[in-house]
């Protein structure tokens, strides 16, 4: 099968399929005796299985791993949770990364933005109030303690 029909099969676009090929994620195709590269089914399982693993969120690296373990059938399942758990750590992570992004639009929403120096955006964190403002009881004046007073 030419790169063409492998890329609309696998939903994987041949710069993509040339790419993976590059960097050895896949092995290079055979060639037909035009020089145009030649995939079989196989090839599209596996191409199937990296967009899966990219979807999923996987770094080339982390899916080369997982190449690795998928075709070796002497494999270990605790190797393969490994990968799986250390990719669910960094979206946690992440995750929290971005609720700390929507406290501090939380925070933005409730600032006066007047000439007055209280703002809720450097609250001191670990203060007695340290808990996330509601947006909808926000005024402006919100006691919050500003970073440098006590």
């Amino acid at each position: 099968m030419n790169i063409g029909k492998t890329a609309k099969a696998s939903k994987v676009s041949a710069k993509m399929i040339r790419y993976y090929e590059q960097i050895g994620l896949i092995p290079a195709a055979s060639r037909t005796d035009s020089g145009y590269r030649a995939y079989t089914q196989a090839d599209i399982n596996q191409l199937h299985f990296i967009r899966r693993a990219r979807d999923l969120g996987f770094s080339v690296s982390e899916i080369s791993d997982l190449l690795n373990l998928w075709n070796n059938q002497s494999r270990q399942s605790a190797d393969v949770k490994r990968l799986a758990q250390t990719r669910i750590n960094e979206l946690d992570r992440r995750i929290q990364n971005m609720q700390h992004m929507a406290q501090l639009k939380s925070l933005i929403h409730c600032c006066a933005g007047d000439t007055l120096p209280d703002c809720p955006i450097l609250h001191t964190p670990g203060q007695p109030d340290d808990s996330e403002p509601d947006p909808e009881a926000c005024t402006g004046a919100m006691g919050w303690q500003s970073v440098g007073k006590s």
